[in-house]
């Protein structure tokens, strides 16, 4: 995106990533949950969330509708301003990155290149896509908004997986079947790729997942 500011010079900051780190006792990266409507982003990211955060790690979570409600409160649905509210998540995910933060995020995030983009602001360890792939008949079932019934009466034109296209990652770090699995074994395998990736987590040890009934 065209940068349009002018006049502005940036400020090298006293404290650096690596002190919030220390700090924290652990590393910091995003863990971007992307997958269609009604496959469980939103619960999962919760979920995990919660784990970590009972375990003293520093995290936030960005769920996609409520970002909507103020820092992106400006923006409709066209591909034009998706494209836009993903680009507005991935710099605040920096942001508490970079602030030594945990920060997960619970999008459709539709296209492959934005979310191609957002990784590309991250270093290597630094993103963690969790693709969510639930088939589209298994997300209809569930429909918790109702947002597929109304797309299918043509009350929501442009919805991800009726007449607008969900583009999936051809290579995150996490799949889950959440059609599949249960929400206690989609969580246990989230938090095991934690575990099993420790350089990214300093002076921490997770422990065993307890998910809540």
């Amino acid at each position: 995106m065209e940068n349009r500011s002018s006049n502005v010079t940036w400020h090298e900051r006293r404290l650096t990533r690596d002190d919030y780190q220390r700090r924290n006792g652990h590393g910091s990266l995003v863990l971007w949950f992307t997958g269609l409507s009604g496959s469980g982003k939103s619960t999962l990211a919760q979920l995990v969330e919660e784990q970590l955060f009972q375990q003293g790690w520093y995290t936030y979570l960005l769920d996609g509708d409520n970002v909507r409600h103020g820092l992106n409160g400006d923006l409709g649905f066209s591909e034009a301003d998706r494209r836009e509210n993903i680009r507005r998540v991935g710099e605040v995910s920096r942001l508490f990155v970079d602030a030594g933060v945990v920060v997960l995020t619970a999008l459709i995030s539709p296209y492959r290149e934005d979310r191609d983009r957002v990784r590309a602001l991250f270093g290597p360890a630094d993103f963690v896509e969790i693709f969510l792939d639930c088939p589209l008949e298994v997300c209809e079932q569930r429909d918790p908004k109702g947002l597929y019934r109304k797309a299918r009466a043509g009350e929501l034109p442009e919805f991800t997986g009726i007449d607008s296209p969900y583009e999936e990652p051809l290579a995150p770090e996490i799949t889950i079947n959440t059609g599949r699995h249960g929400v206690e074994e989609c969580v246990v395998r989230i938090i095991s790729y934690l575990r099993q990736h420790s350089a990214c987590w300093r002076n921490r040890t997770l422990a065993a997942p307890v998910v809540a009934a």
